[in-house]
């Protein structure tokens, strides 16, 4: 008879798993418009690529004859597939087995799964759904006891920020240890009305007298403009089609390097409106985003974290193929200047950058830190200082283009000024220790003071300064390397690309991304 009993009943012990929490419940996950876990999977990954681990594992009753009476498989679904043609590592809630409750969790998988991509060096996309293997206060009841809060495995995850890249996808209401796995990842997305996040939900909030729906409590329009989360997006479809477009600018581990994509785009392509790109008044904004995707080869600028950290874009593009990091300032918020939202985001881009071993390009228009009461408050200079840093412990190749204003000590970190960078200007570029508008009272206050016109005084000192402010003042002395024409900005970049590429170097950084 061989082994074929045993055969069929792990034939049989699959179906029960295919089966999840069970029509019910599945039609529930549909009724809601989700997904279920494998539905997610199949979507995400390339046809017929999936590879399970531990598709049986999970709760089980036998019965006095040890026949299997009854099985709850475990409500999380792991294994390995390929996006694109490129191994990835997958973890995805099952949400209709106990709501994704830590009750139905085999813990073992949790940590498998981690280790599994850190070990293979492969990406590593969490479909999070539920509590993703946190508490459920009937858990107390079952175990006849409570415990220490300890999060097993934890520690793998935290190694994984510095090894391979990580993508969390919020797919419904994700909370506890959930949401803690979202939050610890390089690329975070949620889905628009359909899924949340929070630390507790609205039935434990309530308790502390906020009355709140899930939405009002954790909902996408919170988390993406508070840098919880990185993007929203429309859809589940979308937010896979997201993922595979992120992992293909990054290298599978930081043992390897960023792979070249198509070359398609004429490196040398100039674009004659930049000469007018920048107005001369110093004070009316531009669009910066027209003049990213000019620059970069055509349509490969892949923005992260729009609607946060807003007068800072940041994005992931390539030059005549070669994967960039691209970081730019945005006018249209706080006319460029770094605040504290905004220096959290230029850090954790930049670590980024660092871990996955990205070139980076800045195209800097900083003023400089946002100043006044409201700006104190949110201790700007404490994450500005932060974000300066994370510049200066940049190894990876980067240039620099002043594109308009480099002013304080927020323009100063355009760059680590310390050691050998590519650096461009604009004719347009406009930079010093603070802007002249800025300093005149207090530099001249004695001459003012003493003037029968203190206004046509001040008139003629602003006039004065602002002929030495030329540009071509600063690089007559050399403190400014090269003065371009902004329509060769894209030939110069393509440069910078092919030289940055043979210094990449792989292996891991001494710190990895700080979540």
């Amino acid at each position: 008879m061989g082994w074929q009993p045993e055969l069929e009943e792990l034939k049989r012990r699959e179906r029960l798993a295919q089966a999840m929490g069970g029509a019910e419940k599945v039609a529930r996950q549909h009724a809601g418009g989700k997904l279920t876990v494998r539905e997610r999977i199949a979507r995400l990954l390339d046809p017929s690529s999936f590879h399970e681990v531990g598709a049986i594992a999970g709760k089980t009753e036998y019965g006095a004859d040890g026949e299997l009476e009854h099985f709850q498989p475990a409500n999380l679904v792991t294994g390995r597939g390929r996006i694109a043609g490129r191994p990835v590592v997958v973890a995805g809630d099952d949400f209709t087995v106990r709501g994704g409750a830590n009750d139905a969790g085999i813990r073992e998988k949790m940590v498998h799964v981690e280790k599994m991509a850190n070990a293979l060096r492969l990406p590593l996309v969490r479909l999070v759904d539920g509590t993703g293997g946190g508490g459920s206060v009937k858990t107390i009841e079952q175990e006849g006891r409570t415990y220490i809060p300890a999060v097993r495995g934890w520690d793998v995850v935290v190694d994984n920020l510095s090894t391979v890249p990580v993508v969390a996808l919020a797919l419904g209401s994700v909370a506890g240890l959930g949401a803690a796995r979202v939050a610890a990842s390089h690329y975070s997305l949620i889905v628009k009305d359909t899924a949340q996040m929070f630390v507790a939900g609205p039935p434990v909030v309530a308790r502390v007298g906020e009355d709140l729906s899930k939405n009002e409590l954790g909902g996408s329009d919170i988390h993406v403009r508070n840098g919880a989360i990185d993007d929203e997006v429309a859809s589940e479809g979308e937010a896979f089609a997201r993922t595979g477009t992120f992992l293909s600018y990054l290298p599978a581990s930081v043992y390897e390097l960023p792979p070249r994509g198509p070359q398609d785009d004429d490196p040398a392509r100039a674009e004659d409106w930049l000469i007018d790109a920048i107005p001369r008044n110093p004070r009316k904004v531009y669009r910066m985003r027209p003049i990213v995707e000019a620059l970069v080869d055509l349509g490969s600028f892949f923005e992260i974290g729009r609607l946060w950290g807003r007068s800072v874009i940041t994005g992931l593009a390539r030059l005549d193929g070669w994967p960039v990091a691209v970081l730019a300032s945005d006018p249209y918020f706080q006319g460029g200047a770094w605040t504290a939202e905004a220096s959290q985001k230029v850090m954790r881009f930049v670590d980024l950058a660092e871990c996955f071993h990205l070139p980076v390009v800045h195209l800097a228009d900083i003023p400089g830190f946002l100043i006044g009461r409201e700006a104190e408050l949110q201790a700007t200079i404490r994450h500005g200082v932060r974000a300066m840093t994370a510049v200066f412990q940049a190894t990876v190749p980067w240039c620099a283009v002043i594109v308009r204003k480099a002013y304080g000590v927020a323009g100063a970190a355009h760059m680590n000024s310390s050691r050998f960078n590519l650096r461009y200007a604009w004719p347009s570029g406009d930079w010093g220790s603070l802007p002249i508008a800025g300093g005149l009272e207090a530099a001249y206050k004695a001459e003012l003071a003493a003037s029968p016109d203190p206004a046509e005084t001040l008139a003629g000192i602003e006039a004065r300064l602002n002929r030495l402010r030329s540009p071509f003042r600063t690089a007559e002395s050399f403190l400014v390397e090269e003065i371009v024409d902004p329509r060769r900005t894209r030939a110069l970049l393509t440069e910078f690309a092919s030289l940055a590429a043979p210094l990449r170097q792989p292996g891991r950084r001494s710190f990895g991304l700080r979540p």
